[in-house]
């Protein structure tokens, strides 16, 4: 008769790896650092690796009183930058043993329906974007541990905020076309509500206003390249037109483009556009310069994570700040 095999258990990793089970739960569960040594967490690892040991979640969870899931909250997932902000916050989830529910906001903002029977119940903790932060009060996401990205560090509740230095990035691009000579502005702007979108206006135009002979006007739109298209087109037939565009947004800075285009004017040679960010795939269109640091969505989503992480065990976040640089590919020029 064929004997059943039987699943290893933490006491069987601990005698393999010569520790005491405290420390095989210390290492399996993270929380060894600086209460065993590296080599000892390595030798734990590899003899859990070995036996093909699985910890038991369910009883765990019960145990610690946590379900280990995370809800993220954004406006949508149309963008690259929003698929972004997902990948970076589930690849740093898994590796702490932490799922990741992702919620897009309906209609990309506003109050959304509750997506559990209740969410202190289902989750441990919340990661949301500021421009999905109506639909937390609608989920309750507002009364769990919560970490914001793209928020007024003053002005919300949440245990943590993880934002761009999006007040420097716009300083080196306002400086960049400065430095080309540019003094006719245009300032495509977001017509969203955001306090990203506030600072990132305000700090254009007072770094405008310290340099001489400089104009600056400002034309809204919706997050779209259609609607940036025909709001920039309207701007650039201007006879006494700018010669630099600075767009809020990735879907703007294409719209730009496109705008461009259809009055005949050359890009860079005749106009500059620069952009916080990169169009998406497949829209034909590409401004080359821009204010963000490499993956920028998972960036902000790593940093959010590792913020979340630290404040359910009970730790000060830190590195919440961002730093970012400016990338020139291509999409400015001197004034012609």
């Amino acid at each position: 008769m064929a004997r059943a095999s039987t699943r290893p258990t933490s006491r069987d990793v601990a005698q393999a790896a010569g520790v005491s089970q405290a420390a095989v739960s210390l290492v399996l569960g993270d929380k060894w650092r600086g209460r065993v040594s590296e080599a000892t967490a390595q030798r734990v690892r590899e003899a859990a690796r070995t036996l093909g040991y699985r910890p038991n979640l369910a009883a765990r969870n019960l145990r610690l009183g946590r379900t280990r899931t995370v809800l993220l909250v954004v406006p949508a997932l149309t963008t690259e930058f929003f698929a972004g902000v997902y990948t970076g916050a589930a690849r740093v989830a898994s590796r702490h043993g932490f799922g990741v529910v992702l919620y897009p906001s309906p209609e990309g903002i506003g109050p959304a329906r509750d997506p559990f029977a209740s969410a202190q119940a289902a989750l441990d903790g919340v990661i949301a974007s500021s421009m999905a932060a109506e639909a937390l009060t609608a989920i309750r996401g507002d009364q769990l541990p919560l970490v914001m990205l793209d928020s007024d560090p003053e002005g919300t509740t949440g245990a943590a905020t993880v934002n761009l230095d999006i007040a420097d990035g716009v300083r080196q691009v306002a400086g960049h076309l400065l430095a080309l000579g540019h003094r006719r502005f245009l300032h495509l702007a977001a017509d969203v509500a955001s306090w990203t979108f506030e600072v990132r206006a305000r700090e254009l135009a007072a770094r405008l206003r310290g340099a001489p002979g400089t104009s600056l006007r400002t034309t809204r739109s919706p997050i779209s390249i259609k609607g940036a298209e025909a709001a920039a087109h309207a701007a650039l037939s201007d006879p006494d037109r700018p010669t630099a565009v600075v767009c809020d947004d990735d879907q703007l800075a294409a719209g730009a483009y496109k705008a461009a285009r259809r009055l005949g004017l050359r890009v860079p040679d005749d106009l500059s556009v620069t952009g916080h960010g990169r169009p998406g795939p497949g829209d034909g269109d590409r401004p080359g310069t821009d204010d963000r640091p490499p993956g920028r969505g998972t960036l902000r989503a790593n940093a959010g994570m590792q913020a979340l992480l630290a404040v359910l065990n009970g730790e000060q976040p830190s590195g919440t700040g961002i730093p970012v640089h400016l990338e020139v590919r291509g999409s400015t020029t001197r004034v012609p």
